[in-house]
């Protein structure tokens, strides 16, 4: 069954190291975009009844309850299998997780980053390891016990030592998921932007070698490992039954309706994508013109490399690209056995080289 993703790209603060479609907007747009939202929701015409639904952003949980319960109330499927709403610790209050249970929302990710304060200060964020604990403690009383922490591997003055000690905070917290990302470095963020220009603002001068990114994420494997939260897909980590339903279905080429900024559909065959900003979104919407900005089919080679970013791999067709498959073998990025191709350990870490031969 398919999935429902819902666009919030509206933030408190803009982290440093941040290049997605979000930002501090003016109040009056804020309004102007769940109007907006609600009307593209309203208008459509659904072709299945939702299993999941994800609302990611931007920072969705300093949604008004009111809001997001009128916005949820016109998704049909409820209750859902799951349902996450993407929080930033310190937004999370007793009346917010009772309501957010209310709406169907049953799972929540965490954006943490990272539990050591001196890396918090230097991203932009101003939540602490206790305020982390804390909230969990409120969502677990109000009965969501599934939640996802962010980690981000290769923020500026990382050590071993701290991301150690961030890691040690996810045992201690037992989560059953977790994510862990490689900081990225490019244009979209002030952080990427400063570290290409040999800069030194947002601590761009002591954002860790590409090296060490890379042992500090091997070290987050073996360490979750031990906890018994193992990777499923590149980026992600779970304790068995607690893998993301929702986020499953990008990577199975499983079909999904997105709503609201930048948000992408995806029907089994063609993609779409609405207007990028939530300026254009609103604009659009106000001249009469379709929210969506964009239509295409799935590149030929999508499904593979989508399937290849999940730990089984994927059993397909890959004889269009008989040859590169064979030379990623030979170079120790991809293991065989009949139809079904994976990354090997050396391979995960070098899985963008692998996925430009297939996009």
């Amino acid at each position: 069954m398919a999935g429902v993703y819902l666009s919030y790209p509206f933030c408190a603060q803009k982290c440093t190291y941040c290049n997605f479609a979000s930002d501090v907007q003016p109040r009056g747009l804020e309004t102007q975009y769940r109007e907006t939202l609600q009307a593209e929701l309203a208008s459509t015409e659904w072709p299945w009844r939702p299993e999941t639904i994800y609302l990611g952003g931007g920072t969705p949980s300093l949604l008004d309850p009111i809001a997001l319960a009128e916005l949820l109330d016109l998704i049909p499927g409820k209750p859902w299998v799951e349902a996450t709403m993407e929080a930033a610790p310190g937004s999370i209050d007793e009346n917010k997780a009772r309501v957010w249970t209310d709406c169907g929302i049953n799972r929540v990710s965490l954006g943490v980053q990272s539990f050591d304060s001196r890396e918090l200060a230097r991203a932009g964020r101003k939540h602490s390891a206790e305020i982390v604990e804390r909230e969990i403690a409120i969502l677990r009383t109000a009965g969501i016990a599934n939640f996802n922490i962010d980690l981000i591997a290769g923020l500026p003055g990382q050590t071993r030592e701290s991301w150690s000690r961030s890691l040690e905070w996810i045992g201690k917290l037992e989560a059953p998921h977790v994510s862990v990302y490689m900081l990225e470095v490019d244009e979209d963020s002030r952080l990427g932007s400063e570290v290409l220009a040999f800069g030194k603002r947002y601590g761009a001068s002591d954002v860790p070698s590409e090296d060490t990114i890379a042992e500090f994420y091997e070290l987050a494997v073996e360490r979750l490992a031990a906890m018994g939260i193992l990777r499923y897909e590149i980026s992600n980590f779970s304790r068995p039954g607690f893998e993301s339903r929702h986020n499953l279905k990008y990577w199975r080429h499983e079909p999904y309706l997105g709503f609201g900024a930048d948000a992408h559909s995806f029907d089994g065959r063609c993609r779409r994508q609405n207007a990028e900003t939530a300026k254009e979104y609103v604009e659009r919407y106000a001249k009469g013109l379709p929210f969506t900005t964009s239509t295409a089919d799935a590149e030929p080679g999508e499904e593979l490399f989508l399937g290849l970013r999940l730990d089984q791999g994927i059993e397909a067709d890959w004889s269009p690209y008989a040859d590169a498959v064979q030379r990623f073998e030979e170079d120790g990025l991809l293991e065989r056995t009949g139809n079904r191709l994976k990354l090997t350990p050396r391979g995960v870490l070098l899985s963008n080289e692998v996925f430009a031969e297939f996009v």
